[in-house]
């Protein structure tokens, strides 16, 4: 098996994946400053870790899951402290792919985890399984109540718009 050279980790970690590591931690904390954050801390650990790295693959799922743990720390501290994470995503709004990217950012953490994962970066039910620690099955609940929350949310809105 081939692993990644350690002097080129850093260099691929960064130009290939800032964004989406960005886009993820925006997902999951809300605000972009504390999205910003959580990037800048997964690279800090990335190197300081030591870790090899079998693949390109293994780096970007290793990524996420710091990532997402370091979101989900400065959720708990936010929490501890009051604080509010929920403020809106700044998305036009005159988009259907803002106004939907928004009604899922509404949804609770663990939903909009794995459809932003699924559904936008193409991770399968097994790979943000062993992302978050959790079994698949797990990830497919999260999923279907989350596509139903979803449903639920934007016939609302429809609703609201008729009136």
């Amino acid at each position: 098996m081939n692993t990644l050279a350690t002097t080129d980790v850093f260099r691929l970690a960064v130009e290939r994946y800032a964004d989406t590591l960005y886009r993820v931690a925006l997902h999951a904390v809300s605000r972009p400053e504390d999205a910003e954050d959580a990037v800048q801390d997964t690279y800090e650990r990335l190197l300081h870790c030591g870790k090899t790295f079998t693949s390109e693959t293994h780096l970007k799922a290793w990524l996420i899951r710091v990532t997402l743990n370091r979101c989900h720390d400065l959720c708990r501290l936010a929490e501890s402290k009051n604080l509010s994470l929920d403020e809106a995503l700044p998305v036009p709004a005159d988009t259907e792919n803002g106004e939907i990217l928004s009604v899922v950012m509404s949804l609770p953490e663990n939903y909009r985890t794995a459809i932003y994962l699924h559904y936008y970066e193409g991770y399968t039910a097994a790979e943000i399984g062993d992302m978050q620690d959790v079994s698949p099955n797990t990830v497919l609940t999260w999923l279907s109540r989350g596509r139903a929350r979803l449903r639920e949310l934007l016939k609302e809105d429809m609703e609201n718009e008729l009136v």
